[in-house]
């Protein structure tokens, strides 16, 4: 019989996943909806970094190439996320609202977190051989940048909803509120997309809890269901180390894959 995920650690610690303020607030609004899209991204982060870090004990040197794969895909997908809001979520939100000290926390958030985060790839690909792997090694490394990292995740929800009440803001349910939603909606898709169709957008979908508060997400983002097969079956078929992912190709919650059942740690 498979073990239950109630019988197995899942995903959702040691980094707690981020409640959307559209749960929390019941609002749909230009901020708010983007605050609580972004959110889904960060907790599909926050689900791969809690997968590595409680799976990375536990690798068999079986195991070791394909896993350390899955952890530089992670480093991608969190890398070229802070980039591409450095590049362009800030300063077209700070243009939007005439206000460029919007972000200034989120800058200097991202700079704590990211020498951390380059030691974690340092580490990885520095590996002369896959059976040099450390699953205690890494955890050290990720323990340097976790705090850094939780807080500026949260915040940057935070940050992002708050922005409803600027006052540069356009007026809920305007032509300009909408064709700023779709402008939000469309960059911040295509940034996606363009981090990597092979790796970073199926790491992000083999991360996506699609029963996360209630099955209210089941449907973004806006990928055709066979568009999305196709996507995350092909990359089934490019790398070996989805295994290890939090998620099934349905976007269903399943147990760790290398994570002992109880009594056989």
């Amino acid at each position: 019989m498979a073990t239950s995920i109630a019988e197995k650690p899942w995903t959702d610690e040691p980094l707690a996943l981020i409640p959307t303020p559209v749960f929390e607030s019941k609002m749909h609004n230009l901020f708010t909806n983007g605050a609580s899209h972004m959110c889904m991204v960060h907790n599909s982060l926050f689900r791969g970094y809690n997968s590595i870090y409680q799976q990375a004990p536990y690798i068999a040197d079986a195991d070791k190439l394909a896993f350390i794969g899955y952890c530089l895909t992670w480093y991608k997908f969190l890398k070229t996320h802070a980039d591409n809001e450095d590049i362009s979520l800030f300063p077209k939100t700070e243009e939007l609202l005439k206000d460029n000290t919007i972000f200034e926390e989120s800058h200097k958030e991202h700079s704590s977190f990211k020498p951390g985060l380059a030691e974690f790839h340092d580490y990885l690909t520095s590996l002369k051989s896959p059976s040099e792997f450390s699953g205690s090694k890494l955890l050290e490394i990720m323990a340097t940048f976790q705090e850094p990292l939780d807080k500026h995740m949260r915040s940057e929800v935070a940050t992002i909803a708050a922005l409803s009440s600027h006052p540069g803001t356009p007026k809920e349910g305007s032509k300009e509120e909408k064709a700023a939603q779709q402008a939000f909606d469309t960059r911040e898709g295509n940034n996606l997309i363009m981090s990597g169709m092979t790796d970073v957008l199926p790491f992000f979908l083999f991360n996506y809890d699609s029963g996360y508060e209630g099955g209210i997400w089941a449907d973004w983002p806006p990928i055709p269901g066979l568009v999305r097969w196709t996507i995350m079956n092909v990359a089934q078929i490019l790398h070996p180390w989805w295994k290890f992912a939090s998620c099934d190709a349905q976007r269903q919650r399943r147990p760790l894959y290398a994570v002992p059942g109880p009594g056989n740690i």
